[in-house]
């Protein structure tokens, strides 16, 4: 029964590890590191003592001590975590006061708040199941714990119908080349321009922080927590000496900030904030530069693949010498222009197969007859326990990703955001609270598609108490209902329904949720003009990203956002842009054609444009 486990264990230490490596920002205390892996490996290991539970109950195993001793460490644990430790150090995180006691203060309130909200409406809801369910009988605490559960299976179906979709179609359009280079094009303008604002919005904080210091005589009261942000600024620029503010102002209510301490805790806050949203548009724009950089380098080693000898030539390194050299160069040929594809679409073949088997599970909750292939296979090998948990596990894990995923993908738009190498720890903390309060619904919901039988009760199960009961609504019924649902909006989202009601909305459209599939409608002129800035900068020893602010800063006034792509002059005046627009046009047609002529060897001599025009910057 541990086997599995035991291996199972330590790879999500590392997957925890590693992950908080790659995500977390620099700056962020360990206190909060610590805080937020545990709350990772707390709510995984309730993923991953899912599969062992299965077995200990088909096989009747009655030493089931270990399991109750662990699911009741991993499930509170994780309560206590969500609901009480991470919001409290949320509040401290996000608040910007000077000492330790005043920011205890700041969050204790702003969760106070939230907390007499959710305690009204869950006694409000407490007072109405006691009113329909008169008779019910159980204990307060199972009936507490399946109403929280409740709330996560009916917004976690939705989430997960939308991963099961977006998952596997991504990874399939996303293998295609060509696709991938229109959607690079479009999301590198889109986020050059959001780099640019971002950058403004720094440089106006810097500017109004540098200003208030100096009207702020060294006699103030206030100028103890006036030299905490001098020193913030004065170690930003010493971390990174390339940044340099342009265009900072003064707005009519940045004068106000050296009026009590609450006013420099704000204007800390904000400058923080700022830093962070900047250096978090920066790396997404790195990565996705890199991305289209080392996608030309496969198209070109593709294309002159007889030229070169089979021999894959990187822009980023210099080429392999020594006796291995020419083989690992021919391996890495064969695997980044040939075989990674294949590799992606049969995996994207994969996952469409299992999305539709979990559908088809869920679709067949309501009838008695047992259609769910997972269900079969595991009581098929019920006897072998390695082979019960690795077939429990796999549909599971893939059920939490796709859950995950479109909970990162709506909550990046709202509430936080997933940066490689720049999530703060307000994005951390939130990140694993949103995690563990899905960890058990997830789990809940795979135990109903795999049918152990009325007679069979897992641990995890008698654990959670009986969720029909907390739902009179439907009365036993609500278990099998609530997946009809998901089904029918997965299929909504797979048939591309959504996305036609929102285009004929018209201008609503910029306030729904943004796919890929409206990107690869064409290459983006602006994108493709600052790739083609980048690889010029990277050739000469530069790094990425540092020129991307004043180039972008030419065109900032054309809205790439836009679908029809009107014209908008915001920063420059209407002769200036008109000669920008006029360069830019020129120059972008230049580059599609000359981009269209390397991809498609189609000669475009007879267009008339020299193909040494440039833009004036």
């Amino acid at each position: 029964m541990w086997v599995f486990y035991l291996i199972s264990l330590p790879l999500t230490v590392g997957m925890v590890l590693f992950t908080l490596r790659y995500y977390a920002a620099p700056h962020v205390p360990r206190y909060v590191l610590l805080t937020v892996g545990y709350t990772w490996l707390s709510s995984l290991s309730i993923i991953i003592l899912v599969p062992a539970d299965i077995w200990t109950t088909i096989s009747s195993n009655h030493d089931n001590g270990g399991i109750s001793f662990f699911w009741s460490w991993s499930y509170w644990s994780t309560f206590l975590l969500t609901w009480a430790v991470v919001p409290l150090i949320q509040g401290f995180e996000d608040a910007g006061d000077f000492t330790v006691s005043e920011r205890l203060k700041t969050s204790l309130h702003v969760n106070l708040i939230f907390y007499l909200i959710v305690g009204s409406i869950g006694l409000f809801g407490f007072i109405l199941l006691i009113m329909m369910h008169k008779r019910w009988s159980g204990s307060l605490l199972g009936l507490a714990m399946a109403c929280s559960n409740t709330f996560g299976l009916v917004t976690g179906a939705f989430l997960l119908g939308f991963g099961l979709s977006e998952i596997p179609k991504s990874i399939w359009r996303n293998a295609d080349w060509t696709t991938r280079q229109k959607v690079l094009s479009h999301k590198i303008a889109k986020m050059a321009v959001r780099l640019d604002d971002a950058h403004q919005e720094l440089s106006n904080a810097i500017v109004v922080a540098q200003d208030t210091s100096n009207q702020m005589s060294r006699r103030d009261p206030l100028r103890c927590y006036m030299d905490v942000i001098d020193d913030m600024l004065t170690q930003m620029f010493r971390e990174d000496p390339s940044f340099k503010p342009q265009g900072g102002r003064l707005g009519e209510s940045d004068i106000d900030y050296d009026t009590d301490e609450k006013s420099m805790a704000t204007l800390r806050r904000h400058l923080r904030g700022a830093t962070e949203e900047y250096y978090r548009y920066k790396s997404v724009y790195m990565t996705y530069v890199l991305e289209a950089l080392q996608l030309e380098d496969k198209i070109k080693n593709y294309e002159r693949r007889n030229s070169t000898g089979w021999k894959y030539i990187s822009s980023f390194r210099p080429a392999r010498t020594g006796k291995f050299g020419f083989l690992c160069d021919t391996l890495e040929f064969f695997w980044q222009c040939i075989l990674r594809k294949q590799v992606q679409k049969g995996l994207a073949v994969i996952l469409g197969v299992m999305s539709v088997t979990i559908l088809l599970a869920e679709a067949t909750l309501l009838p008695s007859v047992d259609l769910s292939l997972f269900s079969i296979l595991i009581k098929s090998v019920g006897t072998q326990e390695v082979l019960v948990q690795v077939l429990a596990f796999v549909p599971l894990m893939y059920m939490c990703i796709c859950t995950y995923y479109s909970l990162f993908k709506i909550g990046t738009l709202v509430f936080y955001s997933l940066t490689p190498r720049q999530t703060s720890s307000v994005s951390l903390l939130m990140i694993c609270s949103m995690i563990a309060r899905y960890a058990p619904p997830i789990s809940y919901n795979f135990l109903n598609l795999i049918r152990l039988g009325s007679d069979k009760t897992t641990i995890f199960e008698q654990r959670m108490g009986n969720i029909d009961n907390a739902v009179p609504f439907f009365g036993d019924k609500f278990n099998r209902i609530y997946p009809l649902i998901m089904v029918i909006y997965t299929l909504l989202v797979a048939s591309n329904f959504f996305d036609r009601v929102f285009d004929s909305l018209g201008s609503w459209k910029r306030y729904v949720f943004e796919t890929e599939t409206e990107d690869m409608d064409g290459f983006d002129p602006s994108g493709l003009i600052i790739l083609q800035k980048e690889r010029y900068w990277l050739e000469q020893g530069g790094n990425v990203g540092e020129q991307v602010v004043p180039l972008v800063r030419n065109f900032n006034g054309i809205d790439v956002e836009s679908s029809d792509n009107i014209m908008v002059c915001q920063r420059p005046t209407e002769k200036k842009m008109e000669a920008i627009f006029s360069h830019y046009f020129h120059f972008s047609c230049n580059i599609i054609m000359n981009f269209m002529a390397a991809r498609y060897d189609i000669c475009y001599s007879c267009c008339g444009q020299s193909s040494n025009s440039s833009l004036t910057l």
